[in-house]
Protein backbone atom coordinates (compact mmCIF):
# COMPACT_ATOMS: atom_id res chain seq x y z
CA UNK A 1 0.00 0.00 0.00
CA UNK A 2 3.01 2.38 0.60
CA UNK A 3 5.50 1.50 -2.45
CA UNK A 4 7.93 3.93 -2.81
CA UNK A 5 7.09 5.43 0.76
CA UNK A 6 10.95 6.61 2.21
CA UNK A 7 11.66 4.98 5.19
CA UNK A 8 11.08 7.22 8.65
CA UNK A 9 13.27 5.79 11.02
CA UNK A 10 13.11 8.60 13.90
CA UNK A 11 10.85 10.40 15.43
CA UNK A 12 11.00 14.20 15.10
CA UNK A 13 12.17 14.38 18.82
CA UNK A 14 14.79 12.62 17.88
CA UNK A 15 15.63 14.53 14.71
CA UNK A 16 14.55 17.54 14.43
CA UNK A 17 -0.56 17.63 -18.21
CA UNK A 18 -3.76 18.86 -17.03
CA UNK A 19 -6.14 16.07 -15.90
CA UNK A 20 -9.32 15.57 -18.44
CA UNK A 21 -12.01 16.87 -18.68
CA UNK A 22 -15.09 14.54 -17.99
CA UNK A 23 -18.58 15.35 -18.01
CA UNK A 24 -20.24 15.39 -14.72
CA UNK A 25 -23.07 12.92 -16.32
CA UNK A 26 -20.03 10.40 -16.64
CA UNK A 27 -19.44 10.29 -12.83
CA UNK A 28 -22.63 10.58 -11.08
CA UNK A 29 -23.57 7.51 -10.18
CA UNK A 30 -19.37 6.62 -8.80
CA UNK A 31 -19.73 9.75 -6.81
CA UNK A 32 -23.07 8.85 -5.31
CA UNK A 33 -21.63 5.67 -4.49
CA UNK A 34 -18.79 7.17 -2.43
CA UNK A 35 -21.68 9.59 -0.83
CA UNK A 36 -23.45 6.31 0.49
CA UNK A 37 -20.55 4.91 1.62
CA UNK A 38 -19.14 7.75 3.23
CA UNK A 39 -22.62 7.82 4.86
CA UNK A 40 -22.13 4.23 5.52
CA UNK A 41 -19.11 5.09 7.89
CA UNK A 42 -21.14 8.22 9.49
CA UNK A 43 -24.15 5.35 10.98
CA UNK A 44 -21.89 2.65 11.75
CA UNK A 45 -19.69 5.21 13.71
CA UNK A 46 -23.02 6.40 15.47
CA UNK A 47 -23.85 2.83 16.53
CA UNK A 48 -20.93 2.35 18.77
CA UNK A 49 -20.37 2.55 22.23
CA UNK A 50 -18.60 5.62 23.31
CA UNK A 51 -15.19 3.68 24.51
CA UNK A 52 -14.93 2.12 20.76
CA UNK A 53 -14.83 5.43 19.14
CA UNK A 54 -11.49 6.38 19.75
CA UNK A 55 -9.90 5.53 16.44
CA UNK A 56 -13.12 5.81 13.97
CA UNK A 57 -13.69 9.46 15.32
CA UNK A 58 -10.39 10.89 14.97
CA UNK A 59 -10.14 9.26 11.08
CA UNK A 60 -13.20 11.27 10.98
CA UNK A 61 -11.93 14.10 12.33
CA UNK A 62 -8.82 14.50 10.51
CA UNK A 63 -11.03 13.63 7.21
CA UNK A 64 -12.77 16.74 8.51
CA UNK A 65 -9.27 18.64 8.60
CA UNK A 66 -9.09 18.05 4.82
CA UNK A 67 -8.90 21.57 3.44
CA UNK A 68 -6.20 20.85 1.34
CA UNK A 69 -7.19 22.65 -1.00
CA UNK A 70 -4.06 22.07 -1.00
CA UNK A 71 -1.97 24.16 -2.95
CA UNK A 72 -1.60 27.27 -4.34
CA UNK A 73 1.24 28.11 -4.07
CA UNK A 74 3.20 31.89 -4.84
CA UNK A 75 6.78 31.26 -3.28
CA UNK A 76 10.66 32.60 -3.56
CA UNK A 77 12.09 33.97 -6.68
CA UNK A 78 15.40 35.66 -7.00
CA UNK A 79 15.00 38.74 -5.77
CA UNK A 80 17.29 40.16 -8.39
CA UNK A 81 15.18 39.40 -11.27
CA UNK A 82 13.69 42.31 -13.56
CA UNK A 83 10.04 41.10 -12.09
CA UNK A 84 10.82 41.74 -8.33
CA UNK A 85 12.42 45.13 -8.93
CA UNK A 86 9.37 46.33 -10.50
CA UNK A 87 6.53 44.63 -8.57
CA UNK A 88 8.33 46.13 -5.25
CA UNK A 89 6.77 49.34 -6.28
CA UNK A 90 3.64 48.22 -7.14
CA UNK A 91 2.23 46.00 -4.35
CA UNK A 92 1.66 47.98 -1.05
CA UNK A 93 0.20 45.12 0.74
CA UNK A 94 -1.13 41.33 0.17
CA UNK A 95 -4.11 40.17 2.54
CA UNK A 96 -5.18 36.59 2.45
CA UNK A 97 -8.60 35.46 3.22
CA UNK A 98 -9.77 31.43 2.98
CA UNK A 99 -8.63 28.42 4.95
CA UNK A 100 -5.62 26.37 6.12
CA UNK A 101 -4.06 26.70 2.51
CA UNK A 102 -3.61 30.26 3.71
CA UNK A 103 -4.37 30.40 7.33
CA UNK A 104 -0.61 31.77 9.31
CA UNK A 105 -1.98 31.22 13.22
CA UNK A 106 -5.76 33.18 13.52
CA UNK A 107 -6.66 29.43 14.45
CA UNK A 108 -4.35 29.87 17.61
CA UNK A 109 -6.35 32.05 19.55
CA UNK A 110 -9.53 29.74 18.79
CA UNK A 111 -11.17 27.28 20.72
CA UNK A 112 -11.22 24.65 17.55
CA UNK A 113 -8.91 21.24 17.13
CA UNK A 114 -8.03 23.07 14.09
CA UNK A 115 -4.57 23.59 14.59
CA UNK A 116 -0.83 23.11 13.86
CA UNK A 117 0.90 25.58 16.35
CA UNK A 118 3.23 22.48 17.45
CA UNK A 119 5.64 20.86 16.43
CA UNK A 120 7.07 19.29 13.61
CA UNK A 121 4.65 21.89 11.65
CA UNK A 122 6.84 24.38 10.89
CA UNK A 123 10.07 22.59 11.45
CA UNK A 124 11.68 23.97 8.53
CA UNK A 125 10.22 27.91 8.98
CA UNK A 126 12.38 30.66 9.63
CA UNK A 127 13.90 29.35 13.35
CA UNK A 128 12.27 26.37 13.08
CA UNK A 129 9.20 27.16 14.90
CA UNK A 130 6.09 26.10 14.20
CA UNK A 131 3.37 29.35 13.76
CA UNK A 132 -0.22 28.05 13.05
CA UNK A 133 0.74 26.73 9.02
CA UNK A 134 -0.52 23.66 8.18
CA UNK A 135 2.99 22.90 6.44
CA UNK A 136 6.43 22.27 7.61
CA UNK A 137 7.37 25.77 6.40
CA UNK A 138 5.95 28.99 4.43
CA UNK A 139 2.51 29.69 2.61
CA UNK A 140 1.66 30.84 -0.35
CA UNK A 141 0.99 34.40 0.98
CA UNK A 142 4.47 34.37 2.57
CA UNK A 143 6.45 33.86 -0.50
CA UNK A 144 3.94 36.16 -2.15
CA UNK A 145 5.17 38.84 0.04
CA UNK A 146 8.62 38.19 -0.17
CA UNK A 147 8.61 37.98 -4.30
CA UNK A 148 6.96 41.38 -4.33
CA UNK A 149 9.67 42.48 -1.92
CA UNK A 150 6.71 43.90 0.67
CA UNK A 151 8.12 40.99 3.76
CA UNK A 152 9.13 37.05 4.33
CA UNK A 153 5.94 36.48 5.77
CA UNK A 154 2.03 37.25 6.27
CA UNK A 155 1.24 37.57 9.63
CA UNK A 156 -2.34 36.22 11.63
CA UNK A 157 -4.54 39.71 12.24
CA UNK A 158 -5.18 37.94 15.30
CA UNK A 159 -1.71 37.78 16.49
CA UNK A 160 -1.97 40.77 19.59
CA UNK A 161 2.12 41.47 18.76
CA UNK A 162 1.55 42.93 15.44
CA UNK A 163 3.12 46.36 14.77
CA UNK A 164 1.87 49.04 12.51
CA UNK A 165 4.33 48.00 9.76
CA UNK A 166 3.44 44.28 10.12
CA UNK A 167 -0.04 45.60 9.54
CA UNK A 168 0.07 48.24 7.01
CA UNK A 169 1.95 45.39 4.46
CA UNK A 170 -0.61 42.85 4.56
CA UNK A 171 -1.90 40.52 6.58
CA UNK A 172 -4.12 37.04 7.10
CA UNK A 173 -7.44 36.70 7.86
CA UNK A 174 -7.57 33.15 6.69
CA UNK A 175 -8.72 30.49 9.01
CA UNK A 176 -8.40 26.62 8.55
CA UNK A 177 -11.27 24.80 8.45
CA UNK A 178 -13.24 27.38 7.00
CA UNK A 179 -15.29 27.33 3.57
CA UNK A 180 -17.94 29.12 1.62
CA UNK A 181 -20.98 27.65 3.23
CA UNK A 182 -21.48 28.75 6.73
CA UNK A 183 -22.27 25.50 8.00
CA UNK A 184 -18.65 24.70 7.36
CA UNK A 185 -16.89 26.92 9.64
CA UNK A 186 -19.40 25.99 12.17
CA UNK A 187 -18.68 22.45 12.41
CA UNK A 188 -15.02 22.78 12.57
CA UNK A 189 -15.25 25.81 15.00
CA UNK A 190 -13.39 28.12 12.60
CA UNK A 191 -14.40 31.89 11.62
CA UNK A 192 -16.37 32.11 8.76
CA UNK A 193 -15.77 33.86 5.18
CA UNK A 194 -18.06 36.43 6.92
CA UNK A 195 -16.62 37.11 9.51
CA UNK A 196 -13.25 37.14 8.03
CA UNK A 197 -15.02 40.41 6.15
CA UNK A 198 -15.65 41.76 9.40
CA UNK A 199 -11.74 41.39 10.53
CA UNK A 200 -10.75 43.14 7.47
CA UNK A 201 -13.59 45.83 8.09
CA UNK A 202 -12.11 46.11 11.83
CA UNK A 203 -8.51 46.46 10.26
CA UNK A 204 -9.16 49.22 7.86
CA UNK A 205 -11.36 51.62 10.68
CA UNK A 206 -8.22 50.55 12.59
CA UNK A 207 -5.05 51.30 10.33
CA UNK A 208 -7.00 54.56 8.66
CA UNK A 209 -7.01 55.81 12.44
CA UNK A 210 -3.09 55.52 12.49
CA UNK A 211 -2.15 56.64 8.98
CA UNK A 212 -4.54 58.53 7.84
CA UNK A 213 -7.80 58.39 5.45
CA UNK A 214 -5.44 59.36 2.41
CA UNK A 215 -2.55 56.62 3.04
CA UNK A 216 -5.00 54.45 3.64
CA UNK A 217 -6.59 54.98 0.06
CA UNK A 218 -2.67 54.52 -1.20
CA UNK A 219 -2.55 51.09 0.66
CA UNK A 220 -5.73 49.64 -0.39
CA UNK A 221 -5.04 50.85 -3.96
CA UNK A 222 -2.23 48.78 -4.54
CA UNK A 223 -3.04 45.95 -2.67
CA UNK A 224 -3.13 42.04 -3.69
CA UNK A 225 -6.12 40.03 -2.09
CA UNK A 226 -6.00 35.92 -2.52
CA UNK A 227 -8.82 33.97 -1.88
CA UNK A 228 -8.78 30.43 -1.60
CA UNK A 229 -11.57 28.46 -0.16
CA UNK A 230 -13.80 25.63 -0.95
CA UNK A 231 -12.48 22.83 -0.38
CA UNK A 232 -13.56 22.03 3.09
CA UNK A 233 -17.06 22.65 1.66
CA UNK A 234 -17.02 19.32 0.08
CA UNK A 235 -13.81 17.10 1.81
CA UNK A 236 -15.39 18.50 5.44
CA UNK A 237 -19.11 19.23 5.50
CA UNK A 238 -20.89 17.80 1.59
CA UNK A 239 -18.98 14.57 1.35
CA UNK A 240 -18.91 12.76 5.19
CA UNK A 241 -21.87 14.40 6.62
CA UNK A 242 -25.59 14.06 5.42
CA UNK A 243 -27.26 17.46 5.86
CA UNK A 244 -26.24 19.66 3.25
CA UNK A 245 -26.54 16.28 0.92
CA UNK A 246 -30.29 15.99 1.65
CA UNK A 247 -30.83 19.35 0.81
CA UNK A 248 -28.49 20.01 -2.79
CA UNK A 249 -27.57 17.47 -5.39
CA UNK A 250 -23.88 17.54 -6.24
CA UNK A 251 -24.57 20.50 -8.88
CA UNK A 252 -26.86 22.53 -6.81
CA UNK A 253 -24.37 21.78 -3.57
CA UNK A 254 -21.45 23.46 -6.03
CA UNK A 255 -24.05 26.32 -7.25
CA UNK A 256 -24.63 27.18 -3.61
CA UNK A 257 -20.60 27.37 -2.33
CA UNK A 258 -20.13 29.23 -5.76
CA UNK A 259 -22.79 31.86 -4.67
CA UNK A 260 -21.66 32.55 -1.68
CA UNK A 261 -17.95 33.19 -2.71
CA UNK A 262 -19.55 35.40 -5.24
CA UNK A 263 -21.49 37.26 -2.30
CA UNK A 264 -17.45 37.46 -0.58
CA UNK A 265 -16.10 38.77 -3.37
CA UNK A 266 -19.22 41.98 -3.57
CA UNK A 267 -17.98 42.42 0.68
CA UNK A 268 -14.38 43.25 -0.02
CA UNK A 269 -15.04 44.48 -3.08
CA UNK A 270 -17.51 47.13 -1.44
CA UNK A 271 -14.70 47.29 1.32
CA UNK A 272 -12.08 48.60 -1.24
CA UNK A 273 -10.79 45.47 -2.74
CA UNK A 274 -9.94 45.36 -6.40
CA UNK A 275 -7.01 43.18 -7.33
CA UNK A 276 -8.12 40.07 -6.31
CA UNK A 277 -6.53 36.23 -6.76
CA UNK A 278 -9.36 33.55 -6.58
CA UNK A 279 -7.86 29.78 -6.08
CA UNK A 280 -9.97 26.84 -7.87
CA UNK A 281 -10.34 23.29 -6.10
CA UNK A 282 -7.27 20.82 -5.87
CA UNK A 283 -7.61 17.33 -7.23
CA UNK A 284 -9.50 16.82 -4.04
CA UNK A 285 -9.63 12.46 -5.02
CA UNK A 286 -5.46 13.02 -4.38
CA UNK A 287 -5.86 14.22 -1.21
CA UNK A 288 -3.96 11.28 0.81
CA UNK A 289 -6.90 11.14 3.57
CA UNK A 290 -9.63 11.24 0.81
CA UNK A 291 -7.42 7.87 -0.96
CA UNK A 292 -7.38 6.46 3.04
CA UNK A 293 -11.22 7.11 3.42
CA UNK A 294 -12.39 6.20 -0.26
CA UNK A 295 -9.95 4.18 -1.98
CA UNK A 296 -10.75 1.08 -0.08
CA UNK A 297 -7.07 -0.26 0.22
CA UNK A 298 -5.75 1.07 -3.51
CA UNK A 299 -3.74 4.02 -3.27
CA UNK A 300 -4.31 6.29 -6.17
CA UNK A 301 -7.04 9.47 -6.96
CA UNK A 302 -10.09 8.61 -7.11
CA UNK A 303 -11.05 10.71 -10.27
CA UNK A 304 -14.70 10.84 -9.41
CA UNK A 305 -14.09 13.31 -6.81
CA UNK A 306 -11.53 15.38 -9.23
CA UNK A 307 -14.00 15.61 -11.92
CA UNK A 308 -16.21 16.86 -9.39
CA UNK A 309 -12.91 19.49 -8.75
CA UNK A 310 -13.27 20.19 -11.88
CA UNK A 311 -16.86 20.88 -12.96
CA UNK A 312 -16.61 23.17 -9.66
CA UNK A 313 -13.36 25.28 -11.01
CA UNK A 314 -15.14 25.81 -14.64
CA UNK A 315 -17.96 27.11 -12.75
CA UNK A 316 -15.66 29.34 -10.72
CA UNK A 317 -13.81 30.35 -14.13
CA UNK A 318 -17.32 31.65 -15.49
CA UNK A 319 -18.23 33.31 -12.58
CA UNK A 320 -15.15 35.48 -12.35
CA UNK A 321 -15.34 36.35 -15.85
CA UNK A 322 -18.63 38.33 -14.87
CA UNK A 323 -17.38 39.45 -11.86
CA UNK A 324 -15.18 41.22 -13.96
CA UNK A 325 -17.66 43.16 -16.19
CA UNK A 326 -20.21 43.72 -12.96
CA UNK A 327 -17.49 45.14 -10.13
CA UNK A 328 -16.32 48.64 -10.48
CA UNK A 329 -12.76 48.63 -11.04
CA UNK A 330 -12.12 44.72 -10.30
CA UNK A 331 -9.51 42.90 -11.61
CA UNK A 332 -9.90 38.85 -10.99
CA UNK A 333 -8.03 36.22 -11.85
CA UNK A 334 -8.51 32.95 -11.47
CA UNK A 335 -5.88 30.44 -10.25
CA UNK A 336 -6.04 27.35 -11.45
CA UNK A 337 -4.73 25.27 -8.80
CA UNK A 338 -5.40 21.74 -10.00
CA UNK A 339 -3.34 20.90 -13.28
CA UNK A 340 0.49 21.39 -11.91
CA UNK A 341 -0.99 19.35 -8.65
CA UNK A 342 -2.08 16.98 -10.55
CA UNK A 343 1.19 16.72 -13.09
CA UNK A 344 2.97 16.49 -10.09
CA UNK A 345 1.04 13.95 -8.42
CA UNK A 346 1.53 11.77 -11.95
CA UNK A 347 4.84 13.14 -13.19
CA UNK A 348 6.55 13.32 -9.63
CA UNK A 349 10.11 12.58 -11.33
CA UNK A 350 9.83 15.76 -13.60
CA UNK A 351 9.70 18.07 -9.92
CA UNK A 352 11.92 16.24 -8.11
CA UNK A 353 9.32 14.49 -5.67
CA UNK A 354 9.51 10.69 -4.97
CA UNK A 355 6.20 10.45 -2.81
CA UNK A 356 2.99 11.51 -3.80
CA UNK A 357 0.58 9.26 -2.20
CA UNK A 358 1.05 9.96 1.33
CA UNK A 359 2.41 12.50 3.54
CA UNK A 360 5.41 12.78 5.34
CA UNK A 361 4.17 12.94 8.51
CA UNK A 362 3.02 9.72 10.62
CA UNK A 363 1.80 6.65 8.01
CA UNK A 364 1.20 9.75 5.57
CA UNK A 365 -2.88 8.62 5.46
CA UNK A 366 -4.88 10.09 8.11
CA UNK A 367 -2.68 12.60 9.99
CA UNK A 368 -3.19 16.01 10.11
CA UNK A 369 -3.48 18.63 12.69
CA UNK A 370 -3.63 17.14 16.82
CA UNK A 371 -2.48 13.75 14.89
CA UNK A 372 0.87 15.24 13.60
CA UNK A 373 2.67 15.77 16.65
CA UNK A 374 6.27 15.89 18.19
CA UNK A 375 5.70 12.67 19.19
CA UNK A 376 4.76 11.48 15.60
CA UNK A 377 7.18 9.69 12.72
CA UNK A 378 8.31 12.44 10.27
CA UNK A 379 10.12 11.58 7.09
CA UNK A 380 13.77 12.46 6.48
CA UNK A 381 13.43 14.64 3.40
CA UNK A 382 10.12 16.36 3.71
CA UNK A 383 11.12 18.03 -0.21
CA UNK A 384 10.67 14.82 -1.69
CA UNK A 385 6.99 14.63 -0.50
CA UNK A 386 4.14 16.55 -2.44
CA UNK A 387 2.22 16.19 0.96
CA UNK A 388 3.42 17.35 4.49
CA UNK A 389 0.70 15.38 6.19
CA UNK A 390 -2.25 13.37 4.79
CA UNK A 391 -4.18 16.89 3.28
CA UNK A 392 -1.74 19.93 2.93
CA UNK A 393 1.22 20.45 0.87
CA UNK A 394 5.09 20.53 1.98
CA UNK A 395 6.98 23.83 1.37
CA UNK A 396 8.67 22.61 -1.91
CA UNK A 397 5.54 21.66 -3.29
CA UNK A 398 4.54 25.46 -2.68
CA UNK A 399 7.78 26.33 -3.92
CA UNK A 400 6.98 24.79 -7.33
CA UNK A 401 3.58 25.85 -7.57
CA UNK A 402 5.40 29.13 -7.81
CA UNK A 403 7.52 28.74 -10.52
CA UNK A 404 4.51 27.63 -12.15
CA UNK A 405 2.32 30.61 -11.65
CA UNK A 406 5.24 33.20 -11.96
CA UNK A 407 4.49 34.35 -15.44
CA UNK A 408 0.86 34.46 -14.12
CA UNK A 409 1.69 36.60 -11.21
CA UNK A 410 4.13 38.70 -13.02
CA UNK A 411 1.21 39.13 -15.94
CA UNK A 412 -1.42 39.93 -13.05
CA UNK A 413 0.52 42.76 -11.62
CA UNK A 414 1.41 44.30 -14.76
CA UNK A 415 -2.24 44.95 -16.25
CA UNK A 416 -3.37 46.03 -12.99
CA UNK A 417 -1.06 49.07 -13.34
Amino acid sequence: MMAGTSIRPRTFKQEEAEYEEKEESEHESEISWLMRSSDFMADEISTKKPHCLFSQSLVLLIFLLALASSCQGLLQADSSSAAVKQNVTRVSAVFAFGDSTLDSGNNNYLVTPYKSDFLPYGKDFFGHKPTGRFTNGRLLTDFAASYVGLKEEVPAYLDPSLSLDDLITGVCFASAGSGFDPLTAEINQVIPMGEQIDYFRDYLSRIELQVGPDRMDKIMNNAVFIISAGTNDFAANYIPLPIRKKMFSIADYQNFVLQNLQEFLQGIHKLGARKMAVVGLPPVGCLPVIITLFGFGDRKCIEAFNSMSIIYNNKLKDILRKASTVLQGAQLIYVDVFTPLYDFILSPNKYGFEETMVGCCGTGMVEAGLACNANSLVCIDASKYVFWDSIHPTEKTYLTLFNYFKPLIDNFLESSN
